[in-house]
């Protein structure tokens, strides 16, 4: 269960405004909720503002004052008119912060998806699933907190801060001047603080992703962990993740709790600093003590908004760490791509222009094709092939000898470095990603349904399918009658991943999903590898069946299922070392004779044994 996937490294230390332009180009698509939202907020810090001057204006008028009450129950009327508005207020940004919260994570999860659905198969060969699920979940939904609730606090506390700024000048600049004298000894500890905090949470997301794909992988993988009895290893290294996390986490909770009371101690030498200030000139009958109170309440109230957004430097600092790893997935480019001239006459994956799809033949060419994984370690070297249309081509060789590369850039997953794969005499780079896919019908070696019935699994392969084709779509791969017999018949649930149902009963879904689709051209890796002989003869039959007048590529690990096949390959080093029907390579007795031997005698004991 080790991770060996090194993530992306981010190593800034300090907030990133190019980043966070982004950022807010994604969060302006809300821009009339931000903009009631803001209202709001701005409302409230006048309110707030406002409310130490009414205290001045009672204690001058009618404590210090000649006792003139008159004016009393307006006071009392304009005091009730603010705390009502401000109660309106806050019912307001409330509800619009949330809803902001939730769209925004909505359309950054929408559009997180959707790039997905466009990256290059090497991507997920290349991305564990934790890390992706950190990045759709967690990090997204960390980053719309962020941007909603402490944003809204940014607004807030820049608004009461202008406000108090701009009455205690208006009211006296020497006194306003003992509040904000603090302001640049607060400047240099922020930015000592921002780079340490930034740092931590770098730290507590990357370990957060860690976890999160070692928790995936020990779900997914029970079974093979109790098998082979890993639950304590396993348990060690979780266990491990999880201590790393508290520390990190423990860490970056302390920065952040040192930072909070050294910006209130700041705060409270400016208080005292009035008090002493201010208490002098009252006590010299040169400042009312009204609004001695005033600048009291003001360096109190002028610290909080302070306090906040000290807050929100280090929570930046943390939602940085998950912007970073956000915009990276959002920012990822597929491998594979269309031209420009391309997607405008065929369209995209998820935008296809169908009625512009040519019918495929079948004709297949591997024209002096070379492709590595690895520069250093080359698995095609000008490899060549000519496929007519209709032709069933099974590829037999060893273990990394080129035989899934070969069905991989076939299908497009990958591309040549060198060389061109022509279909029906055309590049295939000619005819768009969708064009190609929509015409293959791809069964692997180890099934996978998705969660729902039996009925819409095997509709995946054409959603606009009727009852009667999909039944007979069943029918023709021989699931029909097994599908029957559950329990619900093509209502039943088969499901995460198909978990309810035999591996073969998976397979002839597949199958079923793949023939219903009626793709010009079939791949089968290796379909038959993980069922029994049973069910084996089952999908032979439908294959030898479905295959006629398809071009059909079979990677096989049981020989005995390609015996009928057109042309057998015998790939070894990315090369073709033997070619030809079974009964021709046979005669030869060379490498594919020695292959089926020794596997046909294996398959005979093993018969041998199990009758014994």
């Amino acid at each position: 269960m080790s991770e060996h996937f090194e993530e992306q490294e981010f190593n800034t230390d300090k907030l990133d405004t190019g980043l966070w332009k982004k950022i807010f180009k994604l969060l302006w698509v809300h821009k009339k909720k931000l903009a009631v939202l803001y209202f709001f907020m701005i409302m409230v810090a006048t309110v707030d503002v406002a409310f130490p001057y009414l205290n001045k204006m009672a204690i001058d008028t009618f404590i210090s004052g000649n006792g003139d009450l008159s004016q009393l129950p307006w006071f009392a009327l304009a005091y009730f008119a603010c705390i009502l508005a401000q109660g309106i207020n806050v019912y307001y940004f409330i509800k619009q912060a949330g809803l902001i919260e939730m769209d925004f994570a909505y359309d950054v999860r929408n559009r997180a998806f959707k790039k997905l659905q466009e990256l290059s198969f090497s991507y997920y060969d290349k991305t564990p699933l934790g890390w992706i699920m950190a990045r759709v979940t967690s990090d997204i939904g960390r980053l719309a907190e962020i941007l909603s609730w402490s944003l809204m606090d940014l607004v807030w506390g820049s608004s009461v801060m202008i406000g108090i700024t701009f009455v205690m000048f208006s009211v006296n600049w020497r006194l306003a001047l003992l509040v904000l004298m603090v302001m640049p000894v607060l400047a240099a500890i922020s930015v000592w603080f921002q780079k340490r905090i930034l740092k931590s949470y770098r730290e507590v997301r990357k370990v957060n992703s860690k976890i999160t794909g070692a928790f995936s992988e020990g779900i997914t993988g029970a079974k093979t962990t109790k098998t082979l009895v890993l639950e304590e290893i396993n348990y060690g290294e979780f266990n491990a993740l999880t201590h790393d996390m508290r520390a990190q986490s423990i860490r970056a909770a302390v920065l952040s709790a040192i930072f909070m009371p050294i910006v209130m101690s700041l705060g409270s030498i400016s208080t005292a600093a009035i008090l002493w200030y201010g208490g002098n000139q009252v006590l010299l009958g040169v400042l009312q003590f009204g609004t001695l109170m005033l600048f009291t309440q003001y360096a109190g109230q002028f610290f909080e908004p302070l306090r906040q957004i000290a807050r929100l430097l280090a929570e930046f600092q943390m939602a940085q760490a998950s912007a970073e790893r956000v915009l990276s997935l959002l920012s990822a480019e597929p491998q594979i791509v269309d031209t420009p001239e391309v997607i405008a006459k065929y369209g995209t994956v998820l935008n296809p222009k169908r009625e512009a799809y040519e019918k495929i033949k079948g004709n297949v060419t591997f024209d002096h094709v070379s492709f590595h994984y690895n520069p250093e370690e080359p698995v095609l070297r000008d490899f060549s092939l000519d496929v007519t249309s209709g032709q069933t081509i099974a590829l037999v060789g060893e273990t990394g000898s080129g035989k899934s590369t070969i069905v991989n850039l076939l299908c497009r997953f990958y591309e040549p470095v060198s060389g061109k794969i022509l279909i029906d005499g055309v590049d295939m780079r000619e005819r768009s990603i969708g064009w190609l896919h929509s015409n293959l019908g791809y069964v692997l070696q180890s099934p996978h349904l998705f969660s729902g019935s039996v009925r819409e699994n095997i509709r995946y392969g054409k959603l606009d399918a009727t009852e009667e084709e999909i039944v007979e779509a069943a029918k023709l791969v021989n699931a029909h009658e097994f599908i029957e017999k559950l329990e619900q018949g093509y209502d039943t649930d088969v499901g995460e991943g198909g978990g309810r149902l035999s591996t073969g009963q998976k397979q002839l879904i597949s199958f079923a999903r793949a023939v219903l689709a009626d793709p010009a051209i079939f791949v089968l890796d290796e379909a038959t590898s993980s069922i029994d002989t049973e069910t084996e003869q089952i999908i032979q039959h439908a294959i030898e069946t479905l295959l006629v007048h398809r071009t059909s590529f079979i990677i096989a690990h049981r020989l005995s299922t390609i015996v009928s096949a057109d042309r057998i390959l015998v790939i070894k080093k990315g090369r073709v070392v033997e070619d030809g029907t079974h009964g021709e390579l046979m005669k030869k007795k060379g490498y594919y004779f020695r292959l089926y031997t020794n596997q046909f005698n294996e398959e005979l004991q093993d018969k041998l044994l199990r009758i014994a």
